[in-house]
């Protein structure tokens, strides 16, 4: 398995409520960037996995909020890609303020991998190697 992945997201005043603190869904969209920055990483994206007619849309999500972010913290989210079926993905995240290492949420989501259409397809196999060079870690 792949060590963490890094990303680095400052908060923004329209991301906070009422009451400064970051609105809930706001996490999910930071889970995206980690994500999206995983794949980068290994060597893939989104972009090129769909010319070549493979999408991954989301089948579940989950995140437990620690501590609050407020509007202008830099926060830190670290990405895994824990589990892998044969058409299925789980990233697991944790987010963390930089300036002082607080755990503010962590969470996971579940992908399909489909074709345009919607139909379930196999992960091709350079994916899998790509994000478990060492096999996959099966659930």
């Amino acid at each position: 398995m792949i060590g963490p992945v890094r990303s680095e997201v400052r908060v923004r005043y329209y991301e906070t409520d009422k009451m400064g603190v970051v609105y809930h869904t706001h996490y999910l969209v930071w889970f995206e960037i980690g994500r999206t920055e995983f794949l980068r990483a290994q060597g893939s994206s989104y972009r090129e996995m769909e010319e070549r007619d493979l999408f991954m849309p989301v089948l579940e999500s989950y995140c437990r909020y620690r501590r609050p972010a407020r509007y202008d913290d830099r926060v830190r989210v670290e990405t895994r890609c824990q589990r892998v079926q044969r058409a299925r993905l789980r990233f697991d995240y944790v987010v963390t303020r930089e300036e002082d290492d607080a755990l503010l949420a962590e969470g996971y989501t579940v992908h399909a991998a489909t074709d345009a259409s919607g139909t379930p397809r196999r992960l091709p196999p350079e994916i899998v190697r790509g994000l478990f060079p060492e096999g996959p870690a099966a659930a």
